[in-house]
């Protein structure tokens, strides 16, 4: 594979943004569709070619210098592209899915008058995730780290004439910066205690020269970490991606599935040498993915809007692939995020096209019965419900089966918080499908009247994406299932200096085959119950959630309210933020009207007394000027 078209990767995108950037609202609706969706479709077609390349030429990793770029000192940064088993999933992941999403958004947008700008923009956030994970340091990942941010908050807030879409926009925007601090001090401390950022430098000085344990190390990976919560959502930096649903809902796929959220598992994995070499904070990152795992999917048990049920199912996903990092299963957490880019994509796009059918409305309450009317959303939006179950053989079972696996092998408490995150994870996914798509149609008369499947451009999507959440799952086949798991025999090259720097952490026994079989039986048992549960309450006893104005009991009212977090991170950061800018604002505009008030008074009386001298007498300035000659050598003599 030539460096030219490794680099037009992520040209594409650019060059399909510019155009589209440039000529809206020139460019005719149909030729912006066609110019945004060949540039992502492209670059998946060039990953697929260097994907095989790579394994044709015996999965050597590369890297590929493209210029020189920053020399301070001793600090070399060169601006390069680096491909190896990593890189190359991540890519097809991103221009895979990223293609589907695209040709999705031609049939979802088309009415909308920003067509051209929506698809520039999207074209653009694939551009900065694809500089993300192509990047040979971790400078070039910061700047696609820092693109995908600015992006989300451009689609995030697309439709700007709305005033909440444009404040959760906003909220994404902050919160991530809160997160992208600890990734700069992060990117700092490398700096100051390897004097490079280039991986390979990183990861071979950091083998060689550091004990297990070394404080800065954990610094380092801390550090990481804090930014890796940001992008990836975790507790207490999760509050923007239930928000971000304000944006178009092929942006909400985009953002879950296959971009922005994936930045922070990937940065981890890509960092495995300096996690390995920090057990502490692996065990930190393991506990913060449990909790949010749990927490999120116990919110998601009572949320009514259909988009936030999916919100914050991935924030739940998110904490699993975490939980799996935490326990070093670093291959595991890959294949969860490359099963869950598929039903996760296609619940959103599923979700999109109910939404498009029931003139967007979005709450379930208001929904039922529309797997006669959408017979092909309902199927492929079963299929992603089922996958995302854990229920074999579809995609999820195998992934998060695995991260239960490592994750019972590291820690028994975190395993049964997994579990019961399984429990719940099944029990409101089913009860989304049953209340959408089961029982009576609950809509208004108008809403009926309109339903229809969505256009081929938005049903082709769908159908290709619940194949893949169907049989996704075999690259991960585990050795009790007669499988080879193909994924982490290909990704196990990625630790070997990991496995040089800490051997003990890669030392462990595994599972028998009795222990997974069982392990297994009860994941999928509870995925049943859940779902067997759901069915009885939602279909045999068509029960609809009771009314918002409805008061509901203590527990059931802070579930529903998300534990009235917001609430409290509002309470707690931005009103005394506002009040202090407030009383700055205020106190400083008041201090410096008084001196620019004071400074004008002086200047106008020195203007008046100046005035006065000018009299016109030639006398009077000879004698001006003789005064001033002996003041100046007065003050001479006195120096």
């Amino acid at each position: 594979m030539s460096a030219s078209l490794l680099i037009l990767i992520p040209l594409l995108p650019l060059a399909g943004f510019l155009i589209n950037g440039i000529g809206f609202p020139n460019i005719p609706k149909g030729a912006v569709g066609i110019i945004g969706t060949l540039a992502v479709v492209a670059s998946f077609v060039l990953s697929v070619m260097t994907f095989n390349a790579f394994v044709a030429s015996g999965s050597q990793p590369f890297i590929v210098p493209l210029f020189d770029w920053i020399t301070v000192g001793d600090l070399n940064i060169p601006f390069s592209f680096q491909v190896d088993q990593l890189s190359l999933l991540m890519l097809m992941i991103i221009t895979g899915v990223g293609s589907l999403i695209h040709i999705y958004s031609i049939g979802y947008m088309h009415h909308d008058p920003g067509f051209g700008k929506f698809f520039a923009y999207l074209n653009l956030f694939l551009f900065f995730m694809l500089l993300l994970v192509l990047g040979s340091n971790y400078v070039i990942m910061f700047i696609g780290w820092e693109g995908v941010g600015l992006c989300s908050y451009l689609l995030i807030g697309f439709w700007n004439k709305n005033t909440n879409y444009n404040n959760a926009a906003r909220k994404a925007f902050i919160m991530n910066r809160v997160g992208d601090l600890g990734f700069l001090l992060g990117i700092f401390t490398i700096i100051a205690t390897f004097g490079s950022v280039e991986y390979s430098e990183v990861f071979a000085k950091a083998a060689a020269g550091f004990q297990v344990g070394d404080p800065v190390i954990i610094t380092i990976t801390l550090f990481l970490f804090v930014g890796a919560m940001g992008k990836s959502a975790q507790i207490p930096l999760y509050t923007w991606l239930p928000d971000a649903m304000a944006g178009p809902t092929p942006v909400s796929a985009l953002i879950h599935a296959a971009t922005m959220v994936t930045a922070g598992i990937y940065m981890v994995i890509r960092s495995n040498v300096l996690y390995s070499l920090a057990p502490s904070t692996l065990e930190i990152v393991g506990i913060i993915g449990g909790a949010t795992a749990l927490f999120a999917a116990s919110i998601g048990l009572l949320q009514n809007d259909i988009k936030k049920v999916l919100a914050y199912s991935t924030v739940s996903q998110l904490g699993y692939m975490f939980m799996g990092l935490g326990a070093m299963a670093y291959s595991a957490s890959m294949f969860h995020v490359i099963t869950h880019a598929f039903f996760k994509a296609l619940l959103f796009l599923g979700a999109g096209s109910v939404i498009h059918a029931m003139s967007d409305e979005q709450d379930i309450r208001s929904m039922g019965g529309l797997r006669k009317k959408l017979p092909v959303t309902f199927l492929t939006f079963l299929i992603a419900t089922i996958a995302i179950s854990g229920i074999p053989p579809f995609a999820g079972f195998f992934s998060k089966d695995e991260i239960l696996a490592h994750v019972f092998e590291h820690n028994k408490i975190l395993w049964v918080i997994g579990v019961l995150g399984s429990v719940m994870t099944s029990f409101y996914m089913f009860r989304l499908l049953f209340l959408t798509f089961f029982g009576t149609f609950r809509g208004t008369h108008e809403q009926e009247h309109h339903l229809h499947e969505s256009p081929a451009s938005m049903t082709v999507p769908l159908i290709i994406l619940a194949i893949l959440s169907a049989v996704g799952g075999f690259i991960g086949v585990p050795e009790a299932l007669h499988g080879s798991h193909q994924l982490a025999q290909f990704m196990n090259p990625l630790y070997d200096l990991a496995k040089t720097a800490n051997p003990a952490a890669f030392e462990h026994t595994s599972l028998s085959h009795s222990e997974e079989y069982m392990l297994m039986a009860v994941s999928v048992a509870a995925a049943l119950i859940s779902a067997i549960a759901a069915y009885v309450m939602y279909v045999q006893k068509s029960a609809v959630p009771a009314p918002d104005s409805e008061e509901k009991s203590g527990l059931q009212r802070a579930v529903y309210n998300k534990y009235y977090v917001d609430e409290l991170y509002d309470a707690v950061f931005v009103k005394p933020i506002k009040t202090l800018s407030n009383v700055l604002y205020s106190f400083g505009e008041i201090f410096i009207d008084l001196i620019i008030d004071a400074f004008v008074k002086l200047v106008s009386l020195g203007a008046k007394l100046l005035r006065k001298t000018q009299t016109g007498s030639t006398g009077e300035y000879v004698f001006a000027m003789v005064i001033g000659i002996v003041v100046i050598l007065f003050w001479k003599l006195l120096l």
